[in-house]
């Protein structure tokens, strides 16, 4: 049975029919409450979902604000340019390995938290992000897969004033601004969604479409990545990836983020995150 994690005022939870039941209370306490504590048990977790269809939730999810699913990761990607149409659009090549930056896990943010943006230069790129389950060195691409907890939505939310303000650009810093990665709103198990090689992504801003790709066009798909990494770094469970924007970015459009902009980022079978904007003192001042 496939299975959706959400975080609940910091508590691990697995999430159905609009009720959320709190992990720690279900399993009666053989797992913890730590979202971080549970992806290092993905049997357990599993075989502990199949209890959900005669269990009494703990609560209605409207009652709670989200978090992010994966709140602490060790490690946490970006890819750059991997979609073909998102290259062309920034006028750049397509890279001949993965474009690899950090994004620092302190930018993380739940599913419907407020972007604060510190320029009038940022940028929206919804994504798929992929959570590492059992991590490994020198991970075979047939075996990527096995080493995947589950899948999430994400916003890689980008400072274009402070990426380039230099040369090169400095992807990490632009990128990493506080509330720059929400993420959510469940950690979504790869067996729940419909083609783990083909997802639907949307990105909407104040409710028009910039945003409307497939996860099938990437450049670079997630078994590739997931090697590629780890035969550099060795990866740890709760890694995060974030795999790409697709074309539609609002650098490309001359249509940035603003004050009270509302983002809302849709995968296909892994859910929807909608997050409001707001301008904040200049990150220069």
């Amino acid at each position: 049975m496939g299975f959706r994690l959400g975080n609940i005022d910091g508590r691990a939870a697995f999430v159905l029919d609009g009720h959320y039941f709190d992990i720690a209370k279900l399993s009666g306490g053989h797992l913890g409450p730590d979202p971080m504590e549970v992806l290092l048990s993905p049997v357990a977790v599993a075989r502990l979902s199949d209890l959900l269809p005669n269990a009494s939730p703990t609560g209605a999810l409207g009652d709670v604000t989200l978090g992010p699913p994966v709140p602490r990761p060790q490690k946490a990607f970006g890819i750059g340019l991997n979609y073909k149409t998102h290259a062309i659009e920034a006028g750049m090549d397509l890279p001949a390995e993965p474009l690899v930056f950090a994004k620092f896990p302190s930018c993380l943010a739940g599913p419907t938290a407020t972007v604060e943006i510190r320029s009038d230069f940022c940028d929206y790129e919804g994504e798929l992000v992929v959570v590492i389950g059992e991590g490994g060195k020198d991970i075979a691409v047939a075996d990527a897969w096995n080493h995947v907890f589950g899948l999430t939505v994400g916003q890689d939310i980008s400072d274009r004033q402070a990426q380039f303000a230099t040369k090169p650009p400095q992807f990490g810093l632009g990128k990493s601004f506080d509330t720059f990665g929400p993420i959510g709103p469940f950690l979504v198990s790869v067996d729940s969604v419909p083609d783990r090689d083909a997802l639907e992504l949307t990105t909407l801003v104040n409710g028009e479409e910039r945003q409307r790709d497939t996860t099938a066009n990437l450049i670079f798909d997630i078994p590739t990545l997931v090697s590629y990494l780890s035969h550099i770094t060795t990866l740890t469970t709760g890694d995060l990836i974030f795999t790409g924007t697709p074309e539609g970015i609002g650098f490309a459009q001359n249509k940035l983020l603003a004050d009270g902009d509302i983002i809302t980022t849709t995968i296909e079978g892994v859910g929807k995150i909608v997050n409001p904007v707001k301008r904040v003192s200049d990150y220069r001042d």
